[in-house]
């Protein structure tokens, strides 16, 4: 069994957002060219829902982040520096047996992971034992974390089944990796999670590989379960369905300059705009907005500067 350890729970107030899943060491090249002609390369975590997280505590949402990291230097590092973006890490705990996972982008040519065996892939439902789901507003997930092993697949449905017995809302992104495991394996699995959620995010691209819909509208048909359920739809736009009629909202024409990261950016835009209460159409643009700035940059994170404690938007002051 692995050994773990994870720091005690604190009389510190419940975040609103709490998200769960891996993060790695990204090495990115420092200017937009290829690995195989870089000279330098810069060093930042990467991870779907620590970039969720902390994109919304720069939105002035008070948001944690809940993983495993390996007792090692690149660990420690992934956790001072996601904490620095004014993230709770409260409940990332630290697995001596197995190292933090690694990952390389390759500007143009996708991304190359080095995560097997890593800490997180060892979460399971003891991971979140200590973590006060039901206290949050939201809890984020993506369809990632399942496909790590068994154990994470195992913390997931633990996750699911206890949001849903409380007044948290459950978000879910889609998140396929075809690298992680075939869409014959991920289809069923992810569409049985996405319809349990409260919020759903999806590309159209990756719900067309995964369950050969063609438009949003088919999505939605696969999908009708979600109170919320956004498509996106690359640079043409994004629409959420729910009860009332199908919104749109076009996309913000950028030019592009790397666009891993971006959905992430979304998907915090988004909910840090409906813990507001703001309207569909601005959290739609909100997504649109931050997804921009990672579009423009390499790195999955494109923000000056932390938020302080005091201007983040907690459980504590908008009960």
């Amino acid at each position: 069994m692995p050994q773990s350890t994870q720091r005690p729970a604190s009389a510190e107030p419940t975040p609103l957002l709490i998200t769960i899943g891996e993060t790695m060491m990204m090495l990115t090249p420092e200017h937009a060219e290829p690995l195989a002609t870089a000279r330098n390369v810069s060093l930042h975590p990467g991870g779907a829902e620590s970039n969720v997280a902390a994109h919304a505590a720069h939105l002035g949402i008070s948001a944690a982040w809940v993983s495993m990291l390996g007792d090692d230097v690149l660990g420690h590092r992934i956790r001072r520096s996601i904490a620095d973006h004014g993230v709770d890490t409260r409940w990332v705990g630290v697995d001596q047996t197995a190292p933090t996972g690694v990952y390389f982008k390759d500007p143009g040519h996708g991304v190359h992971y080095y995560r097997r065996g890593s800490a997180a892939s060892r979460m399971a439902p003891a991971t979140v034992a200590g973590v006060p789901l039901e206290d949050a507003a939201i809890v984020h997930l993506s369809g990632i974390t399942p496909a790590l092993s068994q154990s994470c697949a195992d913390l997931v449905v633990a996750v699911f089944e206890r949001v849903a017995a409380s007044g948290a809302l459950l978000s879910f992104d889609v998140n396929y990796r075809p690298s992680l495991w075939p869409a014959g394996a991920a289809a069923p699995t992810l569409r049985a999670l996405a319809n349990r959620a409260d919020i759903v995010f999806v590309g159209l691209d990756e719900a067309q590989s995964l369950w050969g819909c063609s438009t949003a509208a088919d999505v939605r048909t696969m999908l009708p379960d979600p109170e919320r359920l956004i498509v996106k739809d690359g640079d043409v736009g994004a629409t959420e369905f729910s009860a009332d009629s199908p919104v749109f909202e076009p996309a913000i024409p950028t030019e592009v300059l790397e666009a891993v990261g971006a959905g992430d950016a979304f998907a915090a835009g988004y909910l840090s705009a409906a813990l507001r209460d703001d309207a569909t159409h601005h959290r739609l643009r909100a997504g649109h907005e931050r997804a921009r700035l990672v579009l423009l940059s390499t790195s999955d994170f494109a923000a000056d500067t932390a938020p302080s404690a005091s201007s983040l938007i907690s459980a504590e002051t908008t009960d």
